[in-house]
């Protein structure tokens, strides 16, 4: 089972998440993934995300999370006790988000949110100092992030296995060469290259 949890001010329409949804349907996997509408609140967004996991089998779990999705992939994989690919995680977003308060569009659907102090609070509650089990964590950061620092991700993911992308962004826009290693790493075996 697959679980992509998406970025901030994104959704479940984000590229790489309708990537990996494909690429799951053509290997007749599509049953095995996931991929929820956060809400905008990080304590609802555990909470709903604990929900959908009920009755899960937390050894075959792989948590995908992209950017804020990937500081609660990381959240979640310490709670279960399962896999991660973190894909340009944020790893301090009550520091890194405190800019974007306010009302922001959101990427995809047209609405806005308004993003406020207490958000800022409920992601320092839900705070992982230190990863337990770094082989359970695959990270993938690209030197080209212009949102984050890709070195704050190396730090504190430094002993899971390592993809450092030269260049690309924050999106991983090339994220289309990785598709594969990602779902290796979570158990997705007898993989057909795709050309």
């Amino acid at each position: 089972m697959i679980l992509y949890l998406h970025g901030f001010l994104s959704s479940p329409q984000s590229f790489k998440a309708q990537m990996m949804a494909v690429r799951m349907h053509k290997l007749m996997r599509g049953h095995q993934w996931i991929c929820p509408q956060l809400p905008l609140s990080p304590t609802a967004s555990i909470i709903d995300v604990k929900r959908l996991l009920v009755g899960i089998a937390w050894d075959d779990l792989t948590l995908v999370g992209s950017s804020l999705g990937g500081f609660y992939a990381t959240y979640l994989a310490e709670y279960f006790g399962c896999r991660a690919v973190l894909l340009n995680p944020v790893t301090q977003p009550y520091r890194d988000l405190g800019k974007w308060l306010g009302e922001q569009q959101l990427w995809h659907g047209g609405r806005t949110i308004v993003f406020e102090p207490h958000h800022l609070d409920e992601l320092c509650a839900l705070e992982v100092p230190v990863i337990t089990n770094p082989e359970r964590y695959y990270l993938i950061a690209t030197t080209g992030d212009e949102t984050l620092n890709y070195r704050d991700m190396v730090e504190k993911y430094s002993r899971a296995k390592l993809t450092l992308i030269e260049g690309s962004d924050h999106g991983i826009s090339d994220f289309s060469k990785y598709l594969d290693d990602v779902l290796k790493f979570a158990g997705v075996y007898n993989i057909t290259p795709e050309f």
